[in-house]
């Protein structure tokens, strides 16, 4: 038994949710999505909330086969596929948000259009698009992502991060909000000592 899997998700008003074809799809106020469902397992609407089970011929194998590779990777498919359905469910309804800090002397962002310019240190700025479904603000040296798709959010944030990580010396670079990073000592004081 998967200990995350066998929890039901509650289904709030007006969350839509239709299963067709091995599909899932979410529809809610700020938006629509979509995942693609192994085969192995199964969803299920009951009473305003929503089941994931894995498909019946295999429990009935797995009580012969306990310890198979086979049912560790299905117990495995069920919990993730209860939390994708969890965190679709939750960002049509509330969305997401991830947060990025700036460090760095004359290190700055700002938005034209729909776009992300970073002046961070390099010779020309660096330019980022914004993907469908993925809203960005700048307030001051914080860059914002919002959208309703965690992964799409989670996925744009380390894109940006990306282009200058926090360096280990004096800890410029972009960074996420409340990231702590590990400084290193120099060479001055590495050879004081």
């Amino acid at each position: 038994m998967s200990r995350i899997g066998k929890k039901p998700i509650e289904i709030p008003e007006g969350v839509e949710i239709k299963i067709e074809d091995g599909k899932v799809v979410v529809k809610g106020p700020k938006g629509e999505l979509s995942k693609e469902i192994r085969p192995e397992i199964r969803v299920e609407i009951k009473n305003e909330e929503l089941y994931v089970f894995p498909k019946k011929e295999i429990q009935e194998n797995s009580v012969v086969k306990k310890d198979s590779g086979k049912t560790k990777q299905i117990r495995a498919f069920w919990g993730l596929t209860r939390s994708f359905l969890a965190n679709m469910i939750k960002g049509v309804v509330q969305g997401y948000e991830k947060k990025l800090e700036i460090q760095g002397l004359g290190y700055k962002a700002s938005l034209e259009g729909n776009d992300l310019i970073l002046n961070i240190g390099f010779s020309h700025p660096k330019k980022i698009e914004t993907p469908e479904g993925i809203k960005l603000s700048v307030e001051k040296n914080i860059i914002i992502i919002s959208g309703f798709d965690k992964e799409l959010v989670g996925r744009v944030a380390a894109g940006i991060r990306k282009v200058r990580p926090p360096e280990p010396y004096k800890g410029k670079g972009i960074r996420y909000v409340g990231e702590v990073v590990r400084k290193k000592v120099g060479k001055k004081a590495a050879t004081a000592e």
